[in-house]
């Protein structure tokens, strides 16, 4: 049980043939799409597909462009998508000893700038959501929106399913591979991002979760709670992979973040002037 759940998560080609339709367009290995950009000192690689508004989609951990399969396909005909391969994943190599969360915000802000894209619509899903909430605080005019599923602050057990802090202390006991280790590390020791710190993001966000999440609900709510512009979703009957499980509620809401002002309108805002 715990290498099919370590397989699952760290492997795209897995999550993939679980999730995914078999794609016309080889995302994540297609030459007439893929290019480098020299950043940081490492080469990160990225697709792009489709014009218009630019969406820029960030993997979880141990993904890659491929992993965005299902969304690369509906948005394309929608908006400009941009897919990166993180520092560490897919293409793109990592020249540490280490992975780190601000490293890897470093090299999508460079890329992006790059790109010349001053700012864009963004997706994140589990690290990619954890990228994409650091974006959205240390380079906050690069996010116009942000959506995140799965997202976490901190690795806690107030946070984190007690079951996962097990799971992850057997397998960085078992697993020789370095690669792996850098990505397990990743999860058991990061991020730490303060609460306060979501104070600092501007721009309208939507904390998306499944109610059978290994991120507790309390702390999607914390995260909602402590984000000015926030709405939070919190998907039925679905886990840390909501987005692939439920895809049509999941473009029903993302459509619906992405182009509707978003609304911050509390009961007793509607009700505070009403008499009996």
């Amino acid at each position: 049980m715990k290498k099919s759940l370590f397989a699952f998560l760290l492997s795209t080609s897995i999550s993939l043939a679980v999730f995914a339709q078999n794609p016309t367009i080889p995302y994540g290995n297609n030459p007439d799409a893929g290019k480098y950009a020299e950043v940081n000192g490492i080469k990160v690689y990225y697709e792009i597909y489709g014009e218009g508004e630019p969406l820029l989609l960030i993997h979880g951990n141990g993904g890659s462009v491929k992993s965005s399969t299902p969304k690369i396909d509906y948005y394309k005909d929608k908006y400009q998508v941009i897919i990166m391969d993180s520092r560490g994943h897919g293409k793109t190599k990592d020249v540490g000893d280490s992975l780190t969360y601000k490293q890897m915000t470093a090299d999508i802000n460079a890329v992006l700038d790059q790109l010349d894209i001053d700012s864009c619509l963004i997706w994140g899903q589990s690290d990619g959501g954890i990228i994409g909430l650091k974006l959205a605080i240390d380079y906050p005019d690069k996010v116009k929106r942000l959506a995140v599923f799965g997202a976490n602050l901190r690795p806690e057990p107030d946070v984190v399913d007690e079951r996962i802090e097990d799971w992850l202390n057997n397998a960085l006991t078992e697993t020789t591979d370095e690669y792996k280790l850098k990505l397990l590390r990743l999860m058991k020791y990061q991020p730490q991002i303060p609460t306060s710190d979501l104070d600092k993001i501007s721009a309208p966000v939507l904390v998306m979760t499944g109610d059978r999440d290994v991120i507790r609900l309390e702390h999607s709510i914390e995260m909602f709670s402590n984000i000015k512009q926030s709405n939070l979703f919190v998907m039925p009957g679905a886990t840390h992979f909501g987005s692939y499980e439920k895809p049509e509620l999941f473009f029903q809401v993302l459509d619906d973040f992405f182009t509707k002002p978003i609304s911050t309108k509390s009961t007793f805002d509607i009700i505070k002037n009403m008499k009996y």
